[in-house]
């Protein structure tokens, strides 16, 4: 990649809850994650809020407003304090066009998550609630793995039923029945899964590791 093209790239800082994408807001560049986490979120009906994904260091948070659409369809929120490298919409259309390599490193990157996206909204239509609990469970501790013992990233009640899409009052059901069944353990949002493997075999035919 040109060197030039790296070197017009802005770093911003975010404090831990602070939002850097406002969604309905107009696209103007990328975000890349250097260090940190990140919620990205769309909102729903009734306003509720829907979370898209989590994202880490190296991910990239904007892309699929960039090059179709005017404004952004998602929200992004800080987890974490979090270092991000913005590429302006002007400087990233000038070197796709001019650097085929890069060009088709993101044509295959936006094919691989139209297919996990698809593949994930077929799956979740046919989950209940317990199973997309779990799935949610499943993918957070995948993608952060293990601090002590616990999923190395906390959250909330809502957050997790934010992004299982379902209610708090659901979620706090589903975690009671698998604390009672030992299969996870809690103290407040810290949470230690004992069992993957019965955790996984309980949604097996949905396709585990559908979204990495």
């Amino acid at each position: 990649m040109d060197t030039k093209f790296i070197e017009q790239k802005n770093t911003l800082r975010c404090k831990k809850g602070q939002q850097f994408i406002m969604e309905g807001a107009p696209v103007n560049g990328l975000f890349f994650i250097k260090s940190g986490t990140v919620k990205v979120f769309r909102t729903g009906i009734n306003g509720r809020e829907q979370i898209v994904r989590f994202a880490k260091e190296g991910e990239i948070i904007g892309h699929r407003g960039f090059g179709t659409e005017e404004y952004y369809s998602i929200g992004a929120i800080a987890l974490q304090d979090s270092i991000l490298c913005y590429f302006s919409k002007e400087n990233l259309q000038k070197e796709l066009l001019n650097n085929p390599r890069f060009t088709y490193d993101m044509m295959l990157f936006y094919a691989n998550e139209l297919n996990r996206s698809e593949n994930k909204v077929k799956s979740i239509s046919q989950m209940t609630v317990r199973e997309r609990v779990i799935d949610t469970l499943l993918y957070i501790h995948r993608k952060f793995g293990d601090l002590r013992g616990y999923i190395n990233l906390p959250l909330s009640r809502k957050e997790y039923a934010d992004y299982a899409g379902t209610t708090e009052e659901q979620v706090i059901r589903v975690f009671s029945a698998l604390k009672k069944e030992k299969l996870i353990s809690a103290q407040g949002k810290k949470i230690s899964i004992i069992s993957i493997q019965l955790l996984k075999k309980e949604i097996n035919d949905h396709n585990y590791f559908l979204d990495s």
